[in-house]
Formats: structure tokens, sequence, C-alpha cells
């Protein structure tokens, strides 16, 4: 637990994560309640380096649930070992101590018990603290969300076959959404809320020069210049804060001291993942980003 907000931001801001006041807050108040942080914003605007920033803060261990359409409980949460209890039952049987009662005490005991990164994040017998990223949730299926919510309001999981496991340290649990869909209001009522914009450009140039530290400094405010300007457009796929490093990382790797044309027509691909994205950019509108960005560091699209 950190001390002020000052300090919470600090500590992120050493991990190279930039928290302006309001996300501050709602990290800092979802560790002191000990509440889940539901965080919804466009792709690439930072939720997920937001929980790698928070367990390195923390120093605690991060453990990630990646969601997707189809997710089960056996990829989730937990599964048994089978093989083994099937092993174990034939070794009962060899030498006369099997018995239905005991046996099923032993076969579905922790043991034999495979778990998964919720059950990993609640166990019992952990003893670091934990950061639970549940990324994407909006990917994943309805009826895993219903699963969810005795997770996220009581930090437990019941497992019919062993009982329930409850977390002595509950860890800190951050969900994000892309909003690809939307995510149930019961889930949301037992979570902190949180939307994350696009940085401004200050946010964002501060972010790319504490990330990549080695680019000149011209090169980093006109390329955050640039990608601001970018988000003006009518794109299909809008470029985050992710795709604005990616380009400074780029560049520096080609050795390029400052935009030009030259040099943004060579990696637009870097930054635009969609060919209708970079041809509506090439020709006149990049000739236009290019002149105000001449002009000063904030061009208007």
């Amino acid at each position: 637990m950190f001390g002020s907000l000052s300090e919470l931001q600090q500590r992120l801001g050493a991990h190279q994560y930039i928290a302006d006041q309001g996300l501050a807050v709602s990290l800092y108040l979802a560790l002191a309640l000990q509440r889940p942080l539901f965080l919804e914003g466009e792709a690439g605007v930072g939720k997920t380096s937001l929980a790698a920033a928070s367990a390195a803060a923390l120093d605690a261990d991060l453990i990630r649930l990646q969601c997707y359409e189809g997710l089960d409980i056996s990829h989730a949460v937990y599964e048994w070992d089978y093989a083994r209890q099937l092993v174990e039952l034939r070794i009962l049987e060899a030498t006369g101590q099997l018995d239905r009662a005991s046996a099923r005490r032993e076969l579905y005991s922790d043991a034999f018990l495979i778990k998964r990164p919720l059950l990993q994040a609640i166990d019992p017998a952990r003893t670091r603290p934990a950061v639970l990223l549940i990324d994407e949730i909006d990917r994943a299926d309805e009826e895993f969300e219903g699963y969810l919510l005795e997770l996220l309001a009581e930090f437990q999981i019941t497992i019919p076959e062993f009982g329930t496991v409850r977390a002595t340290t509950p860890p800190l649990v951050m969900l994000t959404s892309n909003r690809t869909r939307e995510v149930h209001d019961a889930l949301k009522r037992r979570c902190l809320y949180q939307w994350i914009e696009y940085p401004s450009f200050d946010k964002e140039l501060a972010i790319v020069r504490a990330r990549v530290p080695e680019a000149p400094a011209r090169l980093a405010g006109q390329v955050t210049a640039f990608v601001q300007g970018l988000r003006g457009l009518e794109l299909y796929k809008v470029p985050g804060v992710s795709e604005t490093l990616d380009w400074a990382r780029a560049l520096v790797a080609l050795d390029r001291q400052v935009l030009d044309a030259g040099a943004v027509e060579q990696t637009l691909g870097v930054v635009l993942k969609s060919k209708d994205d970079i041809d509506a950019v090439r020709g006149e509108r990049l000739a236009g980003i290019l002149a105000h960005l001449a002009q000063g560091p904030r061009p208007k699209a």
C-alpha cells in the first residue's frame, strides 16, 4: 500500500508509467478498499501496462488471464490432474487400501489440483502479493462473466469436489475492456470503474521520453505530434500509445534524427495497421500533417 497519491504516481513513474490524477485516485482506492478495478478505453491507451507497472511498484507477482471467446474454467480457474489421479487409484487398488470415502478425499485434494491463473491469484499458500490482470474481458463469453462474480465480490472460488478457496491476502484485481461488446452491469457493480482516454500531447510526450529515452528530443516531439494528428482523422484503427512507442523505437533503430516525408513513408506500417488507413493518410493529408509539424508541436488533423 502507498502512503499517498503522489507516492503512488512516483512509484508508477519509476516503472515508466505516467498516471494522471484521476487514474491514480482509482488505483489508490482499489488498493485501499480492496476492490477490483475495471478499466475501459480504446486499444493501446495503457490499460494492460498499468497492471504490469502496478505489479512492479508493489513488488508483486503479475498473474495474467488473457480472455478469448470460448474461454472455460479448465483454462482460467482449475482442472484436476486426471492422469495422476488414475495412477494413484491404481496404487490404492494394488495395495488393497481402496476405500471409497478416503479415496475421494485423497484424489480430490490439493495435490491433484492444477491451478490456473484465477486460482493462483487467490491461493492461500501464496507467499507474495499478486496483481491479477483479467485482460480483455469483453472477448470472453457472458457465461464466464457470471462465473467471475464470486471471485470479484469475495476473493474466493468454490470448487464442487474440493470446497471453497479464499484468498488470505486479496490480490489487486484489474479487468480491462476495449468495448467490443458491453460488459454486464453485475460485473461492473463489483468493481471500481475508470475510463482511460487517449493521452494529451504533453502526457504522451512524457511517456515517449520515459519509455524511449534514446530517442532525440525533436524526434520524440514530432512522433507524438504526428500520432496526435492521426487520431483526428477518420481511420479504421486509430493508433494507440503502444503504436507511438513502437514508431519511436523503429525510427531510432533506423538512426533517424527528425521525422520527414521519407521517414514516414518507410515506417508508416509501424503506426497504422490497415492498408486503407495507410492509403488514406498518404498524399495531401500526409503533407498537411508534416506542414503543421514544421509550424509547431501540436498539429491539427
